[in-house]
């Protein structure tokens, strides 16, 4: 092993995303690689699934067994308990799982309210990250939901009775929306006592109905300063409440409920990507690697079934691509980044005069080699990162 590839890989966490795509509903904010679930055959999907999971162990034959297992989409939880654990076996099987794997599927609230609980812990799920996104029924609907807050509270009620580990989504920032009503919502969604809470702002991306309608000037976004005033007002809040926060947008109630699987991310550490869409990092012989799946279900099943590979692309990651993408992900938690795994791996040494400046504004705290940014900095984290960038 080099002295680069020993600053990433599966020593940082290993885990395994599979990417279910169909959704009951087109949301209008999102951006990911989703299609209507309608009325449709899944099993070769869950098949095509199942056997790129198996594919990836010969291509990874230093990989242990898996921190984590992460069921996103799209809408995994629309599958059944007896599908969702044949995607849980098929990891087992394949990488196996440590005894204390986190498990996680996301769910939306009117799946929580249909679904066998039971049955999906049974199925291996000990994690559930909910999509409550609001408790309020005119935000709710703005966001083109398929839930009303009724469903939402009732949905959180029911999963905690079988879940100890809860997360729940929830988006802020939208258009219009005042400091009291956002600390309101935030005081109810405190009540139900979940212990991790990751709160995005909304964001308009180009391609979704909301980016539409804003370039028709039928939408006005949030302003950079409204959102800032917004982002402060919830640190304080989670904080004062218990849950301070451990990354830009996720706060949890300990170390116990932080996601493991995000952490991998953050941490460069390794995961296979499976499902259309998906991506990956895999470290192989001293060398990262990028893989994306078959963005189309079809393609993807066709892929896995002619050429014994989902991916539709896989490239080498070099030394500056590696070193930058590490700087972007690991400065996003609180504990924030060694710099020496940076330049170790670009071989080049961060500005210790842009740092003392970062510093010495409030934005970045620097303990020995450890760079971590501040609440206020993690306000201007992306500028920060493309200034220090090697």
């Amino acid at each position: 092993m080099t002295m680069e590839s020993s600053q990433f890989g599966p020593q940082y966490g290993f885990g395994v995303y599979i990417h279910w795509p169909y959704c009951a509903k087109i949301c209008p904010y999102c951006d990911f690689n989703v299609y209507a679930a309608k009325d449709r055959d899944l099993e070769p999907l869950l098949k095509a699934i199942r056997k790129d999971i198996a594919i990836h162990r010969p291509r990874m034959p230093e990989h242990g067994a898996a921190d984590s297992l992460y069921l996103g989409g799209g809408t995994p939880s629309l599958l059944a308990p007896d599908a969702i654990a044949g995607l849980v076996t098929a990891a087992g099987d394949s990488f196996g799982l440590k005894h204390d794997a986190e498990i996680t599927i996301e769910a939306n609230p009117n799946d929580i309210m249909r679904m066998d609980l039971e049955g999906l812990k049974a199925a291996g799920i000990n994690r559930l990250s909910i999509g409550i996104q609001s408790l309020r029924d005119h935000a709710l609907a703005f966001l083109g939901r398929d839930h009303d807050s009724d469903v939402a509270r009732a949905a959180l009620k029911r999963a905690m009775k079988i879940f100890p580990n809860v997360s729940i989504d929830l988006i802020y920032a939208r258009p219009g929306q005042s400091e009291d009503e956002w600390q309101a919502e935030l005081s109810d969604v405190l009540e139900y006592g979940a212990p991790h809470i990751s709160l995005y702002e909304l964001t308009i991306e180009e391609r979704t109905a909301f980016g539409k309608a804003a370039a028709r000037g039928q939408m006005t976004p949030m302003d950079d300063d409204d959102q800032a005033d917004l982002y402060e007002l919830t640190q304080d809040v989670l904080s004062a409440a218990g849950l301070p926060a451990y990354e830009i947008s996720n706060h949890a109630m300990s170390e116990k409920y932080q996601s493991r699987h995000n952490n991998i991310y953050w941490n460069g550490g390794d995961w296979i990507g499976v499902g259309p869409g998906a991506h990956g990092r895999l470290s192989v012989g001293g060398n990262r690697y990028a893989s994306e799946a078959e963005r189309q279900p079809a393609a993807y099943i066709a892929n896995v079934q002619a050429l014994a590979s989902g991916w539709s692309e896989a490239s080498k990651l070099y030394p500056l691509d590696n070193a930058r993408e590490l700087l972007a992900m690991g400065l996003r938690p609180s504990s924030g980044i060694d710099r020496t795994r940076i330049e170790s791996i670009s071989g080049r040494t961060l500005s210790q005069a842009k740092i003392d400046v970062f510093v010495e504004e409030g934005w970045m705290v620097q303990d020995g080699p450890r760079l971590a940014l501040t609440a206020r900095g993690r306000l201007l984290a992306d500028a920060l990162t493309a200034e220090l960038s090697p």
